[in-house]
């Protein structure tokens, strides 16, 4: 049982970092990012070629920036360009980006399979109540947790932070106070991007890397951004660490159905919260 719940833990985790580009994004620019697993994608590439050439370290230093500078410049020259359009155009065009680099991936790698190696500093496993748990899962559950905090004292307790908050509330208000929104944006879209890439990282030692492999995480975050309220850092958290469980203990109990799970999870909770598990500002 408590190795079914750090699974969950290591699925909600991960899947929280990826879906906190998606929060910021959608918190401030009201935008629904469709590349966002794509970026995710990038980031596990370039993370693989890094760890190759330099070590796993050097590829968790350098891959979140590589992967913010990215989103910077499709911030540039997506989302501001977008940014009095229709919705439905940022979605395509967005949807067009995540077929541009999964095409751009598979041109250069290929479409062969790839594994990074785990750090030999994480290989093997621990001990938990009598069964044996890797060490590098217990690497990510640090590293995520780390990553959630280190974004809780940013956004609440510096001024950039503090700008975010008043934009995502108020855009027209904070603008009057000297907010530059255009800088702003180019910020948060960094860093969510810059996190998505770090997440590639971490990710890659346990997952197959393919130029789909973006697919199904961004699904997965769709869900809990859903299910845990579109803007809300505390609401992703709780969704993310929701649905692990749920995923964990239906493949474990029902691997009939497990897949369906999260789904059904998700029209449950819009339907009696419409505004998700935790509203924004909370």
């Amino acid at each position: 049982m408590e190795i079914y719940i750090l699974n969950a833990i290591v699925y909600g985790g991960l899947h929280f970092i990826i879906a906190v580009g998606l929060v910021l994004l959608f918190g401030l620019r009201q935008v629904v990012n469709f590349s966002h697993g794509a970026l995710f994608m990038v980031g596990a590439y370039i993370g693989y070629m890094c760890a190759l050439k330099f070590g796993f370290w050097w590829a968790m230093i350098a891959t979140p920036f590589v992967m913010a500078l990215l989103g910077a410049v499709i911030d540039r020259f997506v989302f501001k360009p977008l940014q009095k359009e229709d919705p439905i155009v940022t979605v395509l065009v967005t949807f067009g980006i995540l077929l541009v680099l999964q095409d751009m991936v598979q041109f250069i790698w290929g479409p062969s399979i790839l594994q990074m190696r785990t750090p030999s500093v994480l290989e093997g496993s621990i001990s938990v109540l009598g069964s044996q748990f890797p060490v590098y899962r217990v690497f990510i559950i640090i590293a995520s947790l780390l990553v959630a905090l280190g974004l809780v004292a940013w956004i609440r307790f510096t001024k950039i932070g503090l700008y975010i908050r008043a934009s995502s509330l108020d855009p027209v208000t904070s603008g009057m106070q000297g907010v530059n929104p255009d800088r702003l944006s180019m910020i948060v879209v960094a860093v969510g991007v810059g996190i998505a890439g770090l997440a590639g990282v971490l990710a890659a030692p346990f997952m197959s890397l393919t130029p789909h492999m973006g697919g199904t995480v961004l699904i997965d975050s769709f869900i809990i951004i859903a299910t845990g309220g579109l803007a809300s850092f505390s609401g992703a958290f709780v969704a993310a660490m929701f649905i692990g469980l749920l995923r964990t203990f239906g493949i474990v109990y029902v691997p009939e159905i497990a897949s369906m799970i999260p789904f059904i999870a998700m029209v449950a909770v819009l339907i009696w919260r419409p505004e998700g598990l935790i509203k924004v500002g909370k």
